[in-house]
């Protein structure tokens, strides 16, 4: 009976039962693993978005910080049309609120996403931006004075540019060149330029590029010229009310 039973074991249904058993509990190992971590994942995400939205509001928050110090100081969110009108319903600073979890170049991006922040007793206007580098996708937030035109600060990342080249957008060196430039000019919006090192350019502000990540400092201008653009209107109605 042993032996049948040894012979059993070694015929092709008994090895396809055993897989199929493997998969299966293998399979729900890795759901139930997913769905405990799923959580923790999630908070790890929106904790750095806040980190971002922080450093573009010139402070750096350690990961413990972070919530506490975005609490403090984004006072509201929301989005806007293209009218720059606040879009009714879309209030609240939470990672569930619609300004947070909107991501833009989604499907189904409702409005552009603003961060009102106070900090140091000045209102920041807080606008994501999205673009292209070298290798694949930049993104970043720009940090902007209630005036509509003076940037208080700036935050890049990038999603894989050459180390040592096109990934030095997200040093502080770079970031903080931004800081004081103008996106308007006599009453037209015109970005803050990204320069090749020593050179200018006429009637707009400008900061140096990377050195010999030229594509990716295109890019970083691109997407200013472009992202922020989108929130002409919405910068021009701060405009007026000053």
């Amino acid at each position: 009976m042993d032996n049948n039973r040894i012979m059993n074991r070694e015929n092709s249904g008994y090895t396809i039962i055993y897989a199929a058993v493997m998969v299966i509990i293998v399979a729900l190992g890795l759901a139930f693993t997913h769905q405990m971590l799923i959580e923790k994942q999630t908070a790890n995400v929106n904790i750095d978005k806040m980190q971002q939205i922080l450093r573009s509001l010139n402070i750096d928050a350690s990961t413990n910080e972070a919530q506490a110090q975005y609490d403090s100081l984004v006072k509201n969110a929301y989005l806007v049309d293209n009218k720059g009108a606040k879009i009714e319903g879309t209030e609240g600073t939470t990672p569930n609120d619609p300004a947070f979890s909107t991501e833009l170049g989604s499907d189904d991006v409702r409005g552009l996403p603003v961060y009102e922040a106070l900090v140091g007793g000045k209102q920041v206007f807080v606008l994501p931006m999205r673009g292209a580098g070298l290798w694949g996708p930049i993104w970043g937030y720009l940090a902007v004075e209630a005036d509509g035109s003076t940037v208080y600060g700036s935050e890049f990342g990038h999603a894989s540019e050459t180390p040592g080249l096109g990934a030095e957008i997200v040093t502080p060196a770079f970031r903080k060149q931004f800081i004081g430039k103008k996106l308007f000019k006599e009453g037209n919006f015109v970005s803050v330029a990204v320069v090749k090192p020593g050179r200018s350019v006429a009637n707009r502000d400008y900061v140096d590029g990377i050195s010999g990540g030229t594509i990716t400092s295109q890019g970083v201008d691109k997407m200013l010229l472009n992202s922020v653009g989108e929130y002409k209107s919405f910068l021009t109605n701060l405009q007026t009310v000053q």
